[in-house]
């Protein structure tokens, strides 16, 4: 399922907008640029996805490298967190 949240905060940032579901119909363009069509929306939601992905991994690489810097395992760093 597209997620037209997720393309807009990314892809427009700071054009305001509503919407109202989670369908392209529900979209209500509040900015004074052109509303975006749902194709291109559409056609920019793997691009989305990718870079979210990319972002999870990133995350998911400092997390192991701060992990092995400090010399201590995931549940020991929870631990020291609770």
């Amino acid at each position: 399922m597209i997620d037209y949240t997720k393309i807009l905060n990314s892809k427009y940032p700071g054009s305001q907008w509503t919407l109202n579901g989670d369908d392209y119909d529900g979209l209500t363009w509040l900015s004074d640029t052109p509303k975006p069509t749902k194709k291109k929306l559409d056609d920019l939601w793997a691009e989305v996805q990718a870079e979210i992905l990319a972002t999870e991994e990133n995350k998911k690489s400092a997390k192991t490298a701060l992990l092995d810097r400090l010399g201590i395992t995931e549940a020991e760093a929870k631990l020291l967190l609770s």
